[in-house]
């Protein structure tokens, strides 16, 4: 019987496999042509950024259980970064991208004792972290982040690039959560998520284990604000450092469901498509609308779409991840 189990196991796993990296063979084939088939470009560009967002989010949040509200402050660290490097410094973008992703796991080093904290208390050390670099890059000195008035990469931005840059930063965090679920790492982040004193009795490293997830969530965090950058050509210290990019963030991740690969993923589509649709047909009433949708959501699916799919049938489990 046991050994029946384990082969119904292997099989799922394969199925389960096959299906998503099948999916994310079909999301480059079709993200990769929007360009080629002139699309709307900006639409899936910010498709692609939010999925990166959200999917981030969830390795953080989803694998550990910590709520980082300040969770912008990478995106905004590496937008700045980016469009320091190339502006003012004038070094090539293929360049200045990987050096905000960089500067985003530097300020996260940085910051790295306050995961010592736990709830409310590191969510509001967080929010803090934002605010002080927003307030940072409005009062530096123009010469280098442009004061308030923020910074503009004029001919330096290729929409096209940044797009493919983009779907690029998208499959690497993809292909990351999904090996964090089978990694070591993944099922220590779970195990300290549960119960972390439990986990700490196992032989776990609960300090070292959170600071990877933490980085690895301020890696991806802080690329998106990079080639964002590079794919609008302008910014300025409230846009980059917009708690609401926070607010999206959590709120797409939930929507699909904490914890899962595929949850962000499903949530941040649903969501934005849902967004695009009431903006086109009722342009003064989306906040309102898409607020009602999210409040509903979250009140009838508290674990998310995912989430709540496989409570509710336990046999999706083996083909969802």
């Amino acid at each position: 019987m046991s050994s029946l189990t384990s082969m119904d196991e292997a099989k799922a796993s394969r199925i389960r496999h096959t299906l998503w990296f099948g999916l994310i063979g079909v999301v480059v084939l079709w993200f990769g042509s929007i360009p080629i088939l002139d699309g709307n470009q900006s639409l899936y560009f910010s498709l692609m950024l939010w999925v990166t967002m959200a999917t981030s989010f969830n390795i953080i949040a989803g694998f550990t259980g910590y709520m980082p509200f300040g969770f912008v402050a990478f995106y905004g660290m590496g937008t700045y970064t980016a469009a320091i490097l190339v502006s003012i410094v004038k070094v090539s973008p293929y360049i200045a991208i990987p050096a905000s992703g960089l500067a985003g796991v530097l300020i996260a080093l940085l910051f790295a004792p306050t995961l010592r904290l736990g709830g409310i208390y590191f969510a509001i050390v967080s929010l803090s972290l934002a605010v002080i670099l927003q307030r940072i890059m409005g009062l530096a000195p123009e010469d280098i982040t442009g004061g308030s008035g923020g910074l503009n990469l004029g001919q330096h931005t290729v929409r096209e690039q940044g797009f493919y840059a983009m779907l690029i930063v998208l499959v690497a965090a993809l292909a990351t959560v999904t090996w964090l679920t089978r990694s070591r790492l993944g099922k220590a982040l779970r195990a300290i998520r549960d119960d972390a004193q439990a986990a700490d009795a196992m032989g776990i490293n609960v300090q070292r284990s959170r600071l990877y997830a933490w980085l690895l969530s301020a890696l991806f965090a802080s690329l998106c604000g990079g080639i964002q950058a590079w794919f609008t050509g302008a910014l300025d210290p409230v846009t980059a450092f917009d708690v609401l990019i926070t607010a999206k963030t959590v709120i797409y991740a939930m929507a699909g469901g904490l914890g899962t690969v595929t949850g962000p993923v499903i949530g941040t589509v649903i969501l934005v498509w849902v967004d695009e649709l009431i903006w086109r047909q009722f342009p003064v009433l989306n906040s309102f609308l898409l607020g009602l949708i999210i409040a509903l959501l979250i009140l009838f699916m508290p674990r998310g779409i995912i989430g709540t799919l496989m409570q509710k049938y336990p046999r999706c489990r083996r083909l969802i991840m």
